[in-house]
């Protein structure tokens, strides 16, 4: 029997992982997935300095989380100021910027003779892009981020604040925002599986959480009554409570578990193995720095010279073999010549003998 994908496994070991959240309601989830204060809340707007646009930030934070059973060093980065300008096209620009620096500072490590033992791995492994729960459709600055970072970074889009729909309203909504990522191309991290090679389990469980994109969430720092009684993390309403860790309420336990758990490694060896060889393949076609493309160029040189060498010397080995060949042959023809006169010689001597008259 096939056994499962062990790239869908989680690791039992600790392991590094980096995670950028873009869009509005991230605070609050960020916070509640870490299981602390990762980023703080935004103070009341001052009314003075509430026409200043303040710009983009990109704020890395590390932090070590405990989930699924292992320990995990977790980098988020977070990206306040996005999508309060005008004019976003600078935003997008520099997260891709901020994405492919990584990818630069590992091709560089790469190209050193000598490694930095102490070099960080900073490569984004997963972006969640938070949608606003407008319940129309995807907005421009929507499609054009995704579209831009898809190629590069595994993005996973999350409905946020899902709670502020009905569950018709989120139904048609979800749909909706699937039909347009379809019609603009966009390659979003789709939970992707091979039905020839992967096991079944691997298999249903990527078709369920493929099914649940974009995955509708609702974050919590606050404990609220359960229905059974319990104190869990949600929001209360007059109507009644949402509980962030319960499937039937949202998805907020199943991305989770993706991320930290069963989706882990599959994130990263995405990154490593498609995204950033296709990045480092473009970067090379392209042109590399002027450092890299002298070591290359003499290594290069190098190769051409010792493939020159040993092609030389291999047509020298065969040159003597062929030669070797000519002479073996030479004195075969020279053995059978000899063996041949000396044949016709004994058959002259029979013959004579033969018609000589007896005595």
């Amino acid at each position: 029997m096939t056994s499962i994908d062990s790239r869908r496994r989680p690791a039992k070991k600790g392991v590094s992982f980096c995670l950028m959240v873009v869009g509005a309601s991230k605070t609050t989830f960020v916070n509640t997935l870490c299981d602390q204060n990762v980023i703080e809340h935004k103070d009341s707007e001052n009314p003075s300095t509430a026409n200043v646009e303040m710009g983009l930030q990109i704020q890395p934070v590390n932090l070590e989380v405990e989930a699924e059973g292992m320990r995990i060093g977790l980098t988020i980065v977070d990206t306040p100021g996005f999508g309060d300008s005008i004019d976003n096209e600078y935003m997008f620009n520099e997260i891709l910027s901020f994405i492919e620096r990584q990818y630069d500072d590992i091709l560089s490590e790469e190209s050193r003779i000598r490694r930095n033992p102490r070099f960080r791995d900073n490569r984004v492994h997963a972006l969640i892009y938070f949608i606003a729960p407008t319940g129309h459709s995807l907005r421009e600055m929507d499609i054009e981020l995704m579209r831009r970072l898809s190629p590069r970074v595994n993005v996973i889009p999350v409905i946020g604040k899902s709670d502020s729909l009905s569950p018709s309203e989120l139904l048609e909504f979800r749909k909706r925002v699937m039909e347009d990522i379809e019609y603009y191309g966009i390659p979003i991290y789709n939970f992707p599986y091979d039905e020839d090679e992967d096991h079944p389990d691997t298999i249903a469980e990527n078709s369920e959480l493929r099914s649940l994109l974009p995955f509708a969430v609702v974050g919590s720092e606050d404990h609220v009554v359960a229905s059974t009684g319990e104190m869990v993390l949600g929001r209360a309403y007059p109507w009644g409570t949402v509980e962030v860790d319960n499937p039937d309420h949202c998805d907020f336990a199943r991305l989770r578990g993706a991320i930290f758990g069963s989706h882990l490694n599959d994130l990263k060896e995405i990154t490593h193995d498609f995204l950033y060889e296709n990045y480092r393949t473009e970067k090379l076609s392209r042109g590399m720095p002027n450092d890299y493309a002298a070591d290359a160029s003499l290594q290069s040189e190098d190769l051409m010279n010792q493939s020159v060498r040993l092609r030389e010397e291999q047509l020298r080995r065969e040159e003597e073999k062929l030669r070797e060949i000519e002479l073996r042959v030479q004195r075969e023809i020279l053995e059978k010549r000899q063996e041949l006169l000396a044949k016709e010689e004994n058959l002259r001597s029979l013959e004579t003998r033969v018609h000589q008259p007896t005595a």
